[in-house]
C-alpha cells in the first residue's frame, strides 16, 4: 500500500508543482520576456501548430494575437474552455492558472503584458 501511495505522489507532485509556476521557467520553449520592469513584463508567446504548454500562472493582463489563434485553456481543476481570436485583436485576461494548447494547424503568436502591483495580484495558490 505504501509504495501504491509513493507511485501516486510520484507522479502527481510535478503537476501540482508546476501548478503556480511562472511560464517563462517552466516552459521556455513557448515564452520568452521581451520587457520587464515595475509596472509590467511584456511576454513573446509563440506555439507551433498543435503545441502544449505546461500548468503556470498570469497575473492580471492583456494578450495581442499577433496571428489568428484557436486555443484550448485547461485550468487545474481539469475544466477547459476553447477560445479564438483575430490577429491584431486584444483582450483582457484576469489572473488565473492554465495549461494552454493551439488547437490549429498553424504557429500561434501573441504578445501577453503582465500587470505589476496590487491592482495585479496573483490568484490564491
Amino acid at each position: 500500500m505504501q509504495r501504491l501511495l509513493l507511485a501516486v505522489a510520484f507522479v502527481c507532485l510535478p503537476g501540482v508543482a508546476a501548478k503556480g509556476q511562472d511560464p517563462v521557467k517552466v516552459d521556455p520553449q513557448h515564452y520568452k520576456v521581451e520587457l520587464d520592469n515595475a509596472q509590467v513584463r511584456v511576454l513573446r508567446i509563440h506555439y507551433g501548430p498543435h503545441e502544449k504548454s505546461v500548468m503556470h500562472v498570469h497575473p492580471n493582463a492583456v494578450v495581442v494575437y499577433l496571428t489568428d489563434v484557436h486555443v484550448k485553456m485547461t485550468t487545474p481543476d481539469g475544466k477547459s474552455v476553447e477560445q479564438t481570436g483575430k490577429a491584431g485583436e486584444e483582450h483582457w485576461t484576469p489572473a488565473g492558472t492554465h495549461l494552454p494548447e493551439n488547437l490549429s494547424d498553424a504557429p500561434m503568436d501573441a504578445v501577453l503584458i503582465e500587470l505589476k502591483g496590487k491592482a495585479a495580484a496573483k490568484p490564491a495558490q
